[in-house]
């Protein structure tokens, strides 16, 4: 199109008669490129091209909660099986919402500060807030009252507020100011929680190929963690996945006061078929609308699904401008548009003086599972914490797949100060242990698989069994078990000492002369069981459990073993060999 003089770059353009909507992505002289976000068939030359004069903006309000939206943050639900072509923005219910002020006329208010309050939202404490740059006088402010989003409730110093807002999704809002005390967000996951903890702000990758696990944990992650807010993008993945996410959460109660818990998620479902240019958007529109939540001194996570199919539209959409192709097609910045993604989460001093965080945890597809291609690899620059999923691991069937050996948590020692702190001083400890129990079961597997089991000196037999009772009995947790798939922070620390009390028994009695074999037929299923078996807070429970398998240890030191009797059985040399 023709330039007109009052179009930038990244502006939004009306197209044709039904208004599809476009971006400006490149300006040469006279001429204007514009990228649309929709399918374009229809549009001819000669159609006319009305430029917006503001970029591409997210219409955030009380709505939002418990919507399912497209990438444009436009409501999919009751707009039938397709959205019209150049659908208007805005939330899912045009409905009036319950306003109670919380100043008065004559008040002085800053930015960020809190005029009224929406008592109807759902689960959610939501707030009318003084805009970024206002500040003033309260000039009036509406009675007690239900509005549309869109009313008139305040005016400070000239500037009207209305119930809901606008924000350019690739502007980061602001605050007043970044960091603080960290604080770990609690995720239900053992693997998770006790080995690699993310902090409330951090942020998180989870790289796996195909069939590793990624949407079943982060799904587990929407559904358990600490959070008052999931903003879930579903950005370039399968229409199914997106349906069975967003029944599962309609289905699910809220474990935190009953209710849904879709009541406080905001669903972003842009998946693959739909165009280019919205998938690219869509995770900037999630990490708005955390902002935009956060602003009320919330807890927001974003999980993104998954990033690499985000980086492949910026792949399509630079091959189509004709940019420079870096490393395997992908454009040159990409490194730096990854980086900015992930500098959107943070814990803040918001601009009312209040705590809010944005927890960014972003999923990576590398194509056959090659961690080493440009998303992962410049993915993991930029995160505090990497949640690697090992395809062995997810054939052997043990979920969650973290693998313990790709992983790491940058955030571990600020929280276990902070889980010091909070009556926990063994925390930092217990995860130490954990990780050498399955250094040590790993140095010795291919040593196992080499020359058998029985080979090895007891004492590393009792190495390859610690590290199985780990796996089996701390990490590997079912997200079909009702007691299973959450797990609270108290039951997940029982769990760990549970297995490492036996771990240490067992090597007691080898250290005293009992054979290994002994210790090996053993059956620890009291222990190994505890995680599904006893629910989701019983540290109690475990600790019975624990009890009952270290007594049991016990009575081998009785007058069978030093016959060598083993359930029962003498057992000869030549067992013992074999």
């Amino acid at each position: 199109m023709e330039y007109v003089g009052d179009t930038a770059m990244y502006d939004l353009v009306s197209l044709g008669e039904a208004g599809i909507p476009g971006e400006v992505v490149a300006i040469s002289g006279s001429v204007v490129t514009v990228q649309s976000y929709e399918y374009t068939g229809g549009l001819a030359p000669g159609d006319v091209a009305r430029p917006q004069g503001a970029p591409l903006s997210a219409s955030l309000g009380p709505g939002l909660l418990g919507g399912v939206f497209d990438g444009l943050l436009r409501p999919l639900s009751g707009s039938g099986d397709w959205l019209a072509p150049g659908a208007a923005q805005g939330v899912a219910e045009e409905r009036a919402w319950l306003f109670v002020p919380a100043v008065s006329e004559g008040d002085r208010v800053h930015e960020g500060g809190v005029l009224g309050q929406i008592r109807d939202g759902g689960p959610v404490p939501l707030r009318v807030l003084v805009p970024p740059g206002a500040g003033g006088v309260v000039e009036r402010v509406a009675p007690e009252g239900r509005y549309r989003q869109e009313a008139v409730v305040a005016a400070v110093s000239g500037t009207e507020v209305r119930i809901g807002t606008t924000w350019p999704v690739r502007r980061p809002r602001p605050v007043r100011e970044r960091g603080g005390e960290r604080e770990a967000l609690a995720t239900g996951q053992r693997v998770i929680d006790l080995l690699f903890p993310v902090a409330r702000g951090g942020t998180v990758a989870v790289p796996g190929g195909f069939g590793t696990g990624k949407t079943m944990l982060l799904q587990q992650i929407a559904k358990w963690c600490d959070a008052d807010v999931i903003v879930y993008v579903g950005c370039g993945e399968r229409g199914n996945e997106m349906a069975d996410v967003i029944a599962e959460l309609s289905a699910l109660e809220d474990p935190r006061g009953g209710g849904r818990l879709a009541d406080r998620t905001v669903t972003i479902a842009n998946t693959s078929n739909m165009p280019m240019m919205a998938r690219e958007a869509s995770i900037y529109t999630g990490a708005t609308v955390a902002e935009y939540f956060r602003d009320m001194d919330l807890d927001v996570v974003v999980i993104a699904d998954s990033t690499s199919r985000w980086a492949e539209a910026l792949r399509e959409f630079a091959s189509r401008t004709g940019a420079l192709p870096a490393e395997e097609g992908y454009p040159a910045g990409l490194a730096s548009a990854i980086a900015a993604f992930y500098e959107r989460a943070g814990a803040v001093t918001t601009l009312g003086g209040g705590r809010g965080s944005v927890t960014v945890i972003g999923a990576v597809s590398p194509p056959g599972g090659d961690l080493t291609e440009p998303v992962t690899a410049h993915t993991e620059r930029f995160v505090r914490c990497l949640w690697s999923l090992d395809r062995d691991l997810a054939y052997a069937r043990h979920y969650p797949a973290v693998s313990w050996a790709g992983s790491f948590s940058r955030d571990a020692a600020a929280l276990a100060a902070r889980h010091a702190a909070a009556g926990d001083p063994a925390w930092s400890a217990r995860r130490d242990r954990i990780a050498s129990v399955l250094a040590e079961a790993d140095r010795l597997a291919d040593l196992v698989d080499l020359i058998g089991i029985t080979a090895l000196p007891d004492q590393e037999r009792v190495s390859v069994l610690a590290g199985r009772l780990v796996r089996e009995g701390v990490l590997r947790q079912s997200a079909l078990s009702a007691h299973d798939a959450y797990c609270g922070p108290d039951k997940a620390a029982a769990l760990a000492e549970a297995v490492l009390a036996v771990v240490g028994r067992c090597r007691e009695l080898v250290a005293s002369g009992l054979p290994a074999a002994t210790v090996e037929t053993v059956d620890f299923g009291p222990v190994l069981r505890a995680g599904e078996e006893v629910g989701p807070h019983d540290a109690e429970g475990v600790r019975a459990r624990r009890e009952a398998m270290l007594a049991r240890l016990g009575e081998l030191r009785g007058p069978g073993v030093s016959h060598r009797a083993v359930a029962g059985r003498d057992v000869s040399d030549r067992d013992w060999l074999e």
